[in-house]
């Protein structure tokens, strides 16, 4: 059912935890399966230099977060608004259809996170 490379992320997340003092926090769920996912990131010269996950949902939702603060993490802002979660389900191999809501939710806390940060150097 699901790919080697999400199982290890699963048990071995990468980037799991909380950032103190993060720049910039995205927050996203999904009220019919009950995940959550936040990202925290800290940005430094327009790069994000660290991110971090928490995830309270399934295995899918565990490994698609931690495998999207791997794709992030040293990327631009813009980089990181132009990643996708086809990129994220093809770094983990795949994902069964019914678990492809995971990576959109994954992606979609990132991209709330760099929306938060430059919303925030705007004002």
């Amino acid at each position: 059912m699901y790919s080697e490379k999400l199982m290890e992320h699963f048990r071995n997340p990468k980037n799991m935890g909380k950032i103190e003092n993060a720049d910039a926090v995205g927050k996203v769920g999904n009220p019919v399966c009950g995940d959550e996912v936040y990202i925290y990131i800290k940005v430094n010269d327009n790069r994000i230099e660290d991110i971090k996950f928490e995830t309270c949902g399934c295995a899918a939702a565990i490994g698609t977060s931690s495998i999207t603060t791997e794709l992030a993490k040293g990327k631009t802002l813009d980089e990181a608004l132009e990643l996708t979660n086809k990129e994220v389900v093809d770094a983990l191999d795949g994902l069964p259809p019914i678990k492809l809501h995971c990576s959109e939710l994954a992606v979609d806390a990132l991209k709330a996170a760099v929306k938060e940060y430059l919303d925030k150097r705007k004002s």
